[in-house]
């Protein structure tokens, strides 16, 4: 088995994705709002040879019927939930190889100001920075709060593919690989003739102008997507170089996986020019005991009243209003699609009854898989999980902050690393040669966007 990747998944705001630790006298999540708490932070997944930290963002909130969710403001899952745009030059400047994923919107604003910023933050980081490109997260409220009204969700991907297509305009037309000159003698900051204007006029939107800064080191960020409903699929295939996928029954993740590299054969490109990363929690510690029992503490600390907050804020389903001897009726929604999908009948299997879906989520939150046990044990079920799915890697949710971490980096890292499970060390400058080490900083040509490069 290869090395896999292993990235952190954190949002901006206290707690992980299962429970509410921030009540927890150890726990420091709480400290969200402090720029020290993340650069120690960054620090230590840095020195861990950990591969990347993504910083999941939305701008919605758990709500129902246009009123927030009191389980939701009382427990503080999905309320509070800060930008993490502005933290990424910080921790940037106190690490070497950590990369960065950020997640931005494709309705909220122009693709042209997205580009830039990621762009200048390619820069900072020196190659290091990854865009998760969604069409929405907590739908609903993200759009009320912007003034606008939901976009049907598989309309949301046909505005997404026409905005990476401006981005993508933007970052490889503008400028030609040697346009950037710097010749103090002759005067010349940059050859006019390999500078040049760029045009999109697309369904959805359209640009006029260069992106106003020279190539950075990779150019296009390195492109992410979270998400497996059909139309999110097709949107991989044709965009994604890596793709979040919600953990769970390995058979679902497994089919998840082979529709993501069918996406990605049938827009062109070869299957595995699309890393797949699965959400997991990670519970370990000295011994199997200390890990159950940190695991029935998290349980402690995770209600179904905030459980269901955060389903319904995704996916504007109230589990708490169902009959709960009954499977859930609704097959789709304009909103998270991939956790309702989850908890429907597929393959001959009959669904969960709603009682069984929020006690599941409950106790394994929003993106499915929890591992619990020693190093050995967790390791080993690393191991059978990705046999049984294909998955490339994982990202890893906290339950405590910093003492999930602390535990994994202990216990588990050197494990992973014995059966060759982890890289040494982490390969590659850029973010884009750290999960593709064969390739380059740039997109390969095998990528749709290489035909957007300016001078090829």
């Amino acid at each position: 088995m290869s090395p896999l990747l292993f990235g952190i998944f954190q949002y901006i705001g206290p707690n992980g994705t299962v429970g509410s630790a921030w009540q927890h006298p150890d726990d420091r999540s709480s400290d969200f709002t402090s720029l020290e708490h993340w650069i120690a932070l960054a620090k230590t997944f840095d020195e861990a040879g950990l591969d990347f930290l993504f910083l999941a963002d939305s701008y919605g909130f758990p709500a129902l019927g246009g009123e927030l969710i009191d389980a939701s403001v009382r427990e503080g899952r999905g309320i509070p939930h800060g930008d993490p745009m502005p933290l990424v030059s910080a921790l940037a400047a106190v690490t070497e190889r950590l990369g960065f994923i950020l997640t931005t919107s494709t309705t909220v604003e122009p693709p042209a100001a997205n580009a830039r910023r990621f762009a200048t933050l390619d820069h900072f980081t020196k190659g290091r920075i990854g865009w998760n490109i969604v069409t929405g997260s907590s739908g609903a409220t993200a759009a009320a709060l912007m003034g606008r009204e939901l976009i049907a969700h598989d309309v949301r991907y046909d505005m997404a593919d026409d905005y990476v297509d401006v981005s993508l305009t933007l970052w490889e037309g503008s400028w030609e690989d040697d346009a950037l000159v710097l010749d103090k003698e002759a005067g010349l900051y940059a050859d006019p003739a390999k500078v040049h204007l760029v045009h999109h006029e697309g369904p959805y939107f359209r640009t006029d102008g260069i992106l106003n800064l020279p190539p950075s080191p990779q150019r296009t960020p390195l492109l992410v997507q979270a998400g497996a409903s059909g139309r999110g699929r097709e949107f991989a295939g044709r965009n994604a170089e890596a793709v979040f996928v919600g953990g769970g029954e390995p058979a679902t993740v497994a089919a998840n996986v082979r529709g993501i590299r069918e996406s990605a054969v049938a827009a062109g490109r070869p299957a595995d020019s699309i890393k797949v990363l699965v959400g997991a929690l990670f519970l370990t510690g000295a011994t199997s005991e200390e890990a159950w029992a940190t695991h029935d503490e998290m349980l402690a600390m995770s209600t179904p009243e905030g459980a269901a907050a955060i389903y319904a804020g995704n996916t504007g389903i109230d589990l708490l209003a169902l009959d709960p001897e009954l499977p859930i009726a609704q097959t789709s929604t304009q909103m998270g699609q991939s956790n309702l999908e989850r908890y429907l009948g597929k393959d001959g299997r009959p669904a969960p009854l709603v009682k069984e879906v929020l006690e599941n989520f409950r106790r394994t939150g929003i993106n499915g898989s929890v591992f619990v046990g020693s190093a050995a044990e967790v390791v080993d079920q690393v191991e059978e999980f990705v046999a049984a799915t294909g998955v490339d890697g994982f990202l890893i949710q906290p339950h405590m902050t910093p003492g999930t971490y602390d535990d994994l980096i202990e216990y588990v890292l050197p494990e992973l690393r014995a059966r060759g499970l982890m890289a040494p060390e982490p390969q590659g400058e850029t973010l884009r040669e750290r999960l593709f080490p064969e390739g380059t900083a740039h997109l390969p040509e095998t990528h749709r966007g290489y035909r957007f490069r300016a001078g090829r």
